[in-house]
């Protein structure tokens, strides 16, 4: 530890609520009388002295019993009865004389659990052995079989801890497994509260290093100074501080014959060309074997049978893996540099055959370079290439980085290092990278960094804030992100026009989800010339003339790009197709898009881009209606997102599933979704999420009969002002606005308003060729349309609806349409549509729609038998209306917003309320919600 940090340690033990259950029950078991045993298995830094020792403290505190406690010595491990003798000698003054007994003359196993239950007799006993594998045999055996009989009323626990349970067989059990994210990130902030907090990237590197190991990371805090932790030094690679639990790792791999501890160096340092968790391959492992001396009997028994070595190393298939990898580290920092040189060498002679990748043998000859070199380092970073992956090429290109002797250079490929993490997902790791590359952007000028580049240059600088503006596109402020990939942009100019124009569609993409059509448009028109790409050209274009209030134009060039779509393979080329089919309001060819951009993805990578690639396909499926299947596309997105660090593509997902939430149910997940969703695009301003996901939490209220609510909440967003919604996404939420507004009354309060916005989303169904904007148009129509013309309007809907297809909105068209006529008194003829309406909703498994359809079907006098109306046994008496109205009611609902969620009048309310109070026999609103269980 340095003198500038301290370390404290924790006052309490995090990510272990489920053992402290457990040993808490064991403790109050035994204050009833009743002993038991239980063995805490782990690897070394766990946290099994911490639980021991809490559990300890725990019975002492209460003062109920005495506890004998004891560790184990490797040292004193061939004494016989040494470990009983120590357990003996921690008693309180009671037994001095019977431990050096045990220690002189040893003690069979039933004298011991004879003592233990003595000790018990008056007063609970608790026994604690920590180590206990590192006890004498004696001792094990001993205390084994004591533990083995305590149960009901023995007054005796014992509980022990050990690296496996193989030397108390028959006990009980609990293996401690690594601190989750959540429990290793809080022990972080405890251990590093009084260093004034850790840099983000520090952080994201002391989580990896320490992979949920609470004593690692205890020790990796302690050997950095608070400057290092907060990001103002650069920190040590490797990481210092992990010593102590690697050895301790390491110690029992000291018993194993030398041959299997050869072999466990090969596999260890065979996994350093490998991708992170891949083992390594066992046909390499016998050439290896062999060419180290191994005899092939045990080659064969270890890599071509089932067992491995037992506890260490396991196979699977073809692939051998260490149980955990601090095994892997372990085995690494044990052996002498010399030795591990040298089976490096040999594993890069054997890779670097006739034919095969240079990568992976050039990654061995790095592993063995003593020093900096640099015609390895441009042979690694000419060699870091597809088609390897990202991951791949990011490794070599670090190794490569730290092997350069000049530091403009190390410094780029550092950048390039980055570069390949982020596209590979790993963000914390490519943010780690950038951190690497050490002066700051503007003192970097361009350098080749791989030898194999001929004529290629990068500006270290510029890569590095292109690399953090792409990264902050997707985990950060839009704003920033946009200005960090104009300014990365200005950089790279000169001699990456790849990326330059990379920077620049970055950058107008986070203008896009800002809702800043201006910023979109300052972006795309900082392009140089024209794109070399042809269906670039037109989207750029395309999108700039619609944006311009050049429609005709802009549909042109964008059916230009879409049609290109035809021939091409990359996945961000298909995307950007799949945008302009969105823009022009071609829905299936959006559809069509997105799926051959995501199998792109999925083919050829990058990883980084999965989570684009499902939420647009997604959101492409809600636009054609197809709500399972865009949920199950956004919830694998929203799984990517998380795995790749990617929070601005959850924002987007998680509107995208209270969208469809909205649809399928149930209020819950979409009200779930839609909060998610808020908060990550509030901080981070996405208007275009927040904008879905609050169009989503309204059409739900209009689900459950709710219009006043969502016209509240969507009034903002159709209508001018600064809490206007995204200038894209916003029209598609007017035909809601409008049904929302009628129902709840609005109309007559606003009626230019709402005319407005039904002339802005005419105008709008002129520039797109979406097949529903029609039939919504007519609705919104027929809704605010005097009774002589409504009809009218309603069967102008229907008729575009068969032309659309789509049952969703042709269902809310027929319920609007039956719920008018019903309005109206035409309770006969308001049955056709509501029972049309209620079958298309319960075939696309809109639930609450289909409730809300069944209640104007038996409002209307049809019977419906839908299991979900049934009301509660109080109710069985009740007409179905009347049922709706006490529910309703019961929630707290006025009589007035009862008749607006009915289209009934407040009086009919009245009646039928005094009616359910006479049935159900009684008086008030509080008896009503009491019946109906209601708080």
């Amino acid at each position: 530890m340095t003198s500038s940090t301290t370390v404290h340690s924790p006052l309490r033990l995090y990510g272990r609520s489920g053992e402290l259950a457990i040993l808490d029950s064991l403790l109050g078991r035994l204050r009833a009388g009743d002993g038991g045993a239980l063995v805490l298995t782990s690897p070394p830094g766990l946290g099994r002295t911490a639980l021991l020792g809490r559990t300890a403290a725990a019975h002492r505190a209460r003062g109920e019993g005495p506890v004998l406690y004891a560790t184990g010595a490797p040292a004193e491990q061939r004494l016989p009865y040494s470990g009983l003798h120590a357990l003996l000698c921690s008693a309180p003054g009671v037994l001095p004389a019977e431990a050096d007994r045990v220690l002189r003359s040893g003690i069979t196993p039933g004298g011991l659990l004879d003592l233990l239950r003595g000790l018990g007799a008056e007063r609970p006993l608790l026994v604690c052995v920590d180590d206990a594998h590192a006890w004498d045999p004696d001792s094990r055996a001993a205390l084994g079989f004591a533990a083995r009989r305590l149960g009901a009323g023995s007054r005796v626990a014992v509980v022990l801890g050990a690296e496996d349970e193989t030397s108390f067989a028959g006990l009980p059990a609990l293996r401690l497994g690594p601190l989750d994210d959540d429990a290793t990130a809080a022990l972080l902030d405890r251990l590093t509260e009084e260093s004034g907090g850790v840099d983000p990237v520090v952080r994201s590197e002391l989580l990896r290093e320490a992979t949920g190991n609470p004593r690692l990371l205890a020790g990796l805090v302690g050997r950095l100074t608070p400057d290092q932790l907060a990001g103002r030094t650069a920190l040590p690679y490797p990481l210092p501080g992990g010593e102590g639990v690697l050895d301790a790792h390491a110690a029992h791999l000291d018993a194993l014959a030398p041959d299997a501890r050869t072999l466990l160096l090969l596999a260890a340092a065979a996994e350093e060309h490998e991708p992170d968790g891949a083992g390594t391959d066992a046909a390499l492992l016998m050439r290896a074997g062999a060419g180290a001396g191994l005899a092939p009997g045990f080659l064969d028994h270890v890599l071509l049978g089932s067992a491995g070595i037992t506890g260490i190393l396991q196979r699977t298939g073809s692939r051998l893996h260490f149980s955990h990898p601090l095994l892997r580290r372990a085995v690494l920092h044990r052996a002498p540099p010399a030795r591990r040189r040298a089976v490096h060498e040999l594993l890069a002679t054997l890779l670097a055959g006739p034919g095969a990748p240079p990568l992976p043998s050039l990654v061995q000859r790095a592993c063995a370079a003593p020093g900096p070199d640099a015609a390895l380092a441009g042979q690694l970073a000419a060699a870091a290439v597809a088609p390897r992956p990202h991951a791949e090429r990011s490794a070599a290109l670090a190794r490569s980085a730290t092997l350069s002797t000049d530091d403009a250079l190390r410094a780029a490929r550092f950048a390039a290092a980055a570069e390949h993490a982020r596209l590979a997902g790993d963000a914390a790791r490519s943010r780690a990278l950038l951190a690497r590359t050490g002066a700051p952007p503007a003192a970097r000028g361009p350098s080749s960094y791989g030898t194999a580049r001929a004529g290629g240059t990068l500006t270290a600088g510029g890569l590095a804030a292109y690399v953090r503006g792409m990264l902050a596109l997707r985990d950060g402020p839009a704003a920033d992100a946009r200005e960090a990939l104009i300014a990365a942009a200005a950089l790279l100019a000169a001699h990456d026009p790849r990326r330059t124009l990379d920077a620049l569609l970055g950058a107008a993409e986070a203008a896009w989800a800002m809702g800043d059509a201006l910023a979109y448009l300052d972006a795309m028109n900082r392009i140089p010339g024209s794109p070399p790409d042809r269906a670039l050209a037109h989207y750029r274009a395309g999108m700039c003339a619609m944006l311009g209030g050049r429609t005709g134009e802009g549909h042109a060039l964008l059916r230009g790009c879409l049609d290109s779509a035809d021939a091409a393979e990359d996945p961000v080329a298909l995307l950007r197709a799949g945008a302009s089919a969105l823009v022009l309001g071609e829905v299936e060819d959006a559809c069509r898009a997105g799926a051959r951009a995501l199998a792109a993805v999925r083919t050829r990578g990058p990883e980084a881009l999965l989570p684009q690639a499902l939420e647009h396909l997604a959101y492409a499926e809600l636009r054609a209606g197809r709500h399972a299947r865009a949920r199950a596309h956004a919830l694998e997105g929203l799984h990517a997102a998380r795995r790749t660090g990617q929070p601005n593509s959850s924002a987007h997902l998680h509107a995208v599933l209270a969208l469809a939430a909205s649809v399928e149910g149930p209020a819950e997940a979409c009200a779930a979704h839609c909060d998610a969703a808020l908060a990550g695009a509030g901080p981070h301003g996405l208007v275009q999420a927040a904008t879905l996901a609050t169009w989503a939490v309204a059409r739900a209220d209009l689900a459950a009969g709710r219009p006043g609510e969502a016209a509240a909440r969507l009034a903002p967003l159709v209508g001018p002002g600064p809490r206007r919604g995204h200038f894209a996404t916003r029209l598609l939420a007017i035909p809601c606005y409008i049904e929302a507004a009628v129902l709840s009354g609005r109309a007559d309060e606003s009626p230019d308003g709402l005319a407005a916005a039904v002339e802005e989303f005419a105008a709008w169904s002129e520039r797109t060729t979406d097949p529903q904007v029609p039939a919504q148009l007519a609705r919104c129509r027929a809704l605010l349309a005097p009774p002589e013309e409504a009809a009218v309007r309603y069967g102008e809907a229907m008729a575009h609806h068969d032309r659309a297809g789509g049952d969703f909105e042709r269902a809310r068209t027929q319920l609007l349409h039956g719920q008018w006529l019903r309005r109206r008194r035409q309770t006969r003829a308001a049955r056709g549509p509501l029972r049309d309406a209620l079958v298309a909703f319960e075939r696309c498994s809109a639930r609450a729609w289909a409730d809300r359809a069944a209640g104007e079907l038996r409002a209307a006098g049809e019977a419906v038998d839908v299991p979900e109306a049934t009301g509660p046994a109080p109710l069985a008496g009740l007409t179905p209306q009347q049922q709706r109205i006490a529910r309703y009611v019961a929630e707290g609902a006025t009589n007035r917003e009862v008749a607006v969620r009915l289209s009934v009048s407040p009086r009919t309310v009245d009646h039928h309320l005094r009616n359910v109070f006479a049935t159900l026999g009684i008086r008030s609103r509080t008896e009503l919600a009491r019946v109906l269980g209601r708080p």
